[in-house]
């Protein structure tokens, strides 16, 4: 029904995360609309994206190609000694704009996943044991997300670091029932944070 390059067009688009057949097929008609500059660019800021993009061998956030190290982590204003401890490097994005915390970060690469295929040795936990040691870190904020991945991958942590033989305070972002949320649909994890963490009215 369309022409091959189309087809291959749709298809790579439907292998991006949330985009399903009917939106790759939108995605490929709004890029075939555009001029053939506009593909080029886009077409080029893809093909780079390795070269010019890459993780700082610190924290392993997204630096530039010609950064060696995060400017969040190489800043003197940077407090080393607390370690906010993030699974991807875009859960930095949000962080920062509350203009809140003047620590640094730790990106994990994911969290721990059986299911997924993904285990405690696939992400940078045993980067983050060193650095504990080597910048002598006193807190670690854990902000993994509020699912049982992002659970077991804080445990994870603490055990690792009970392991190490490492007195480290460790933190969690404060969690609860957000704004005008059902409590018929809140899940059990949230509920329980939300109990844990009552105030006085």
């Amino acid at each position: 029904m369309l022409p091959k390059a189309l087809d291959d067009l749709i298809e790579s688009l439907s292998l991006l995360p949330g985009v399903g057949p009917r939106t790759a097929e939108r995605y490929a008609w709004a890029l075939f609309k555009r001029p053939q500059n506009k593909l080029d660019e886009i077409a080029d800021s893809i093909s780079s994206l390795h070269k010019r993009v890459k993780l700082c061998p610190k924290t392993f956030a997204l630096i530039s190609e010609e950064e060696n190290v995060s400017p969040l982590y190489d800043n003197d204003r940077r407090d080393k000694a607390i370690v906010m401890v993030v699974e991807q490097p875009f859960d930095i994005i949000p962080l920062e704009k509350t203009s809140k915390f003047n620590g640094t970060y730790h990106v994990l690469g994911g969290a721990i996943s059986p299911i997924d295929g993904i285990h405690a040795s696939d992400l940078k936990i045993s980067e983050l044991i060193a650095r504990v040691k080597d910048d002598k870190v006193e807190e670690l904020i854990l902000a993994t997300n509020a699912n049982i991945e992002g659970e077991s991958t804080a445990l994870y942590i603490q055990k690792r670091l009970e392991e190490a033989g490492l007195k480290v305070k460790m933190t969690r972002l404060a969690r609860g029932l957000p704004t005008g949320v059902d409590l018929a649909y809140a899940d059990q994890i949230t509920l329980s944070h939300a109990f844990d963490g009552r105030k006085e009215f």
